[in-house]
């Protein structure tokens, strides 16, 4: 498929893990992708990786809680290409690590600034050019913006920009620019690096017995960024595994499994 042919999207946290997955993915099918991050050395590594792709890739250093930056990155993409169609929103991060009732002040600024209202940032340096094309935003929230899962500034940034995206979606859809949310839940990426025991301990919380890949998110981006998706918009795709069903793999009979085993060969 090459559903971006002719387009330009630009992604932050580019680097590695989700970003990386994502670039990866829409240079296959053609497009021109905009690589972001505050890793220098490994966006040019893609980049240079992704020379021979069907569409040009460029890496762009950027942080996206410094406007001026932002701005810069959206300029960037204009100079090279004239255009920009897609927003993928990946940059964030759990940032806050003491127990939510001792949150500072600082602690919640910090990790709206970098999740929450970066991605607003991004969106409104991109508006101009998006209507222009009709384009689209992709943000990646988190399974923790819909659910309990702990992490509660964190959690609380990621339901922020489900709200955001929602309203961004009423807002500009007349003017044919799109808006949805990509909602993962536990992926394979870097930050797992250190703790691959932990990763693993995590499997019997997924109906489908797995942890997701990063692929997995970059598919769902793709789908959502593409004109396959064209009469979809507010909406949030949660890419977790069935995690959001329940409790998983867990027997819930006294007498034994709550399924019926069946050959897998």
């Amino acid at each position: 498929m090459q559903r971006f042919e002719g387009k330009v999207a630009l992604v932050t946290a580019g680097a590695q893990g989700i970003g990386a997955a994502v670039v990866r993915r829409i240079a296959a099918e053609g497009g021109s992708v905009v690589i972001t991050d505050l890793q220098q050395d490994k966006i040019e590594a893609l980049a240079t990786e992704l020379a021979d792709s069907a569409g040009d890739v460029i890496a762009v250093p950027l942080d996206v809680t410094v406007r001026e930056q932002v701005d810069a990155a959206v300029a960037a993409t204009i100079e090279r290409f004239g255009r920009l169609d897609v927003l993928v929103n990946n940059a964030g991060g759990c940032i806050v690590s003491t127990v939510p009732e001792d949150t500072t002040d600082e602690g919640w600024h910090r990790q709206l600034d970098l999740t929450l209202v970066g991605a607003a940032r991004c969106i409104q340096a991109s508006l101009p050019h998006l209507v222009k094309s009709h384009g689209n935003v992709v943000t990646i929230s988190s399974v923790n913006g819909l659910a309990a899962f702990g992490n509660i500034e964190y959690a609380a940034a990621k339901a922020g920009q489900i709200a955001m995206s929602q309203n961004f979606a009423a807002r500009y859809g007349s003017l044919g620019v799109r808006f949805n949310v990509v909602a993962p839940a536990t992926i394979r990426t870097p930050v797992w690096d250190h703790q691959p025991q932990a990763l693993d301990n995590l499997k019997g919380l997924y109906p489908l017995a797995r942890i997701g890949e990063p692929e997995d998110i970059a598919a769902a981006v793709a789908f959502l960024a593409s004109p396959d998706a064209a009469w979809i918009t507010g909406h949030t795709l949660p890419v977790d595994g069935g995690v959001l069903t329940g409790p998983g793999l867990l027997d819930l009979t006294p007498s034994g499994p709550f399924r019926k085993d069946y050959p897998t060969d």
